[in-house]
């Protein structure tokens, strides 16, 4: 199976989400479905099937994060330097606006646009690795096409 790149706080956000589903979340459910079912016919209890409903969610989501947690390579961006490669938080301008954007290159089950979190498979972030400050990207990206300045690279 193919590592899954994260940060450390990715992977610390993604053990806490697991810890929150299974010692808070599951017992809930276990619970509302007890008491759904003390209250008699199950075919017509939307209360029952309402729980039954959030304990399938619930244990998808479990199995889903203990196998990205399972083949988790936690990369610490402090390590790193040189071009942009992944955990880089990277600086660039639009070419055409004069817009500053920070954004840090992450895993994709860590990825957050409106925290400046970038997936590392999305076109920008594919377009940005291997560059250098001062160079010039072109991206194609479903809004079309846009061209940036990358102003600073950091790794914190």
């Amino acid at each position: 199976m193919e590592k899954i790149l994260m940060t450390r706080a990715g992977n610390d956000a993604l053990q806490a989400e697991l810890k929150q589903l299974k010692s808070v979340e599951r017992p809930a459910v276990i619970q509302a479905i007890a008491e759904a079912r003390e209250l008699g016919d199950l075919k017509e209890n939307a209360e029952y099937h309402s729980a039954r409903e959030k304990q399938g969610f619930i244990e998808g989501r479990i199995k889903e994060l203990e196998g990205v947690l399972g083949l988790a390579e936690v990369i610490d961006p402090k390590t790193l330097k040189g071009p942009i490669k992944f955990g880089a938080t990277v600086t660039l301008v639009d070419e055409d606006t004069d817009e500053e954007k920070v954004w840090q290159i992450v895993g994709e089950h860590e990825a957050n646009i409106e925290k400046g979190l970038l997936n590392i498979k999305s076109p920008i972030a594919r377009a940005l690795i291997g560059k250098e400050e001062g160079d010039s990207v072109e991206v194609r990206t479903p809004g079309g096409d846009k061209s940036y300045e990358v102003l600073k690279i950091a790794y914190v």
